[in-house]
């Protein structure tokens, strides 16, 4: 056997990563993008009024003049879904804006200052971690009434310690990296660091726990709202429209039927952003 083929011998074989088929994501982002779009014109004014009741087309099916339907009130099943789509895109952003922001600093801080620092945030993302999130959810949502705001700070609020734990982590790995350390030597500051040296490295890392991030909040949002701690009816939401479909499945099943397809494709469509995201930062 020549040398070639005993080199080629030794050397272990190399499993192929699996990826995410190109054209799912292609699918995954379009249906996000056309969904984006379509719910910004819907809260700009554009299309059925999601509120105005229609006499005349009560429980009427899918037709031309109402793609998703109408309910017995005869309410615009696409635009009440593309309203609630707005509500659980909200709840989304602020819970990335806020959960993720929060907790990433939090962690970050925790993961370059350590010792008290690290206690501190340590100890806070454990009690919060702890609490019973239903249980709190109700009182809170009891004491100062359903709204698509409270919902928002409330899932904020129980996913800042997930996202401090799994920064700290991406924090201690990439400290011990040369550029951090080189910085360090050099005398930068602390912010320099964080900001220039840490942070671009940490947030690749965190994509994929945001894309899960988002998919969760409309998750829980639904649920919420499914349960009556969502938004005020009559405004739209996707869990809503599902609870009030509820009771006319077997005459009308278009009411729940229409706004799960929409909170079922959405998720799938984040998640398989997501997995993309985890596999590009590998």
């Amino acid at each position: 056997m020549s040398a070639p083929e005993l080199t080629l011998a030794a050397a272990p074989a190399r499993r192929p990563r699996p990826r995410v088929p190109r054209l799912g994501l292609y699918l995954a982002s379009g249906w996000l993008i056309l969904l984006a779009l379509a719910t910004i014109a819907a809260l700009l004014g554009a299309g059925a009024d999601p509120l105005a009741n229609d006499y005349a087309a009560l429980n009427q099916a899918p037709s031309l003049a109402h793609p998703f339907g109408t309910d017995s009130l005869g309410r615009d099943i696409l635009s009440r879904s593309l309203h609630g789509a707005g509500a659980s895109g909200f709840v989304a952003l602020m819970t990335v804006i806020l959960g993720g922001g929060i907790g990433i600093l939090l962690g970050v801080l925790a993961g370059l200052m350590r010792g008290v620092v690290e206690a501190a945030v340590g100890f806070l993302t454990d009690v919060t971690i702890a609490l019973p999130s239903l249980i709190i959810v109700s009182t809170v949502v009891t004491l100062a009434g359903p709204s698509i705001l409270t919902i928002a700070l409330i899932i904020s609020a129980f996913t800042i310690p997930v996202f401090a734990r799994l920064a700290r982590a991406a924090t201690l790995s990439i400290a011990t990296e040369n550029h951090v350390l080189v910085a360090r030597t050099l005398g930068a500051s602390r912010w320099r660091i964080l900001t220039r040296e840490v942070l671009p490295g940490v947030i690749p890392m965190m994509m994929p726990v945001l894309m899960t991030t988002i998919a969760g909040a409309i998750v829980a949002e639904g649920a919420l709202s499914f349960l009556g701690f969502g938004v005020r009816p009559p405004e739209p939401s996707w869990g809503a429209l599902i609870a009030q479909g509820r009771a006319e499945l077997t005459t009308a099943p278009w009411l729940t039927l229409f706004p799960a397809l929409m909170i079922c494709s959405t998720i799938l469509c984040v998640n398989v952003l997501g997995e993309h995201f985890r596999e590009a930062s590998r």
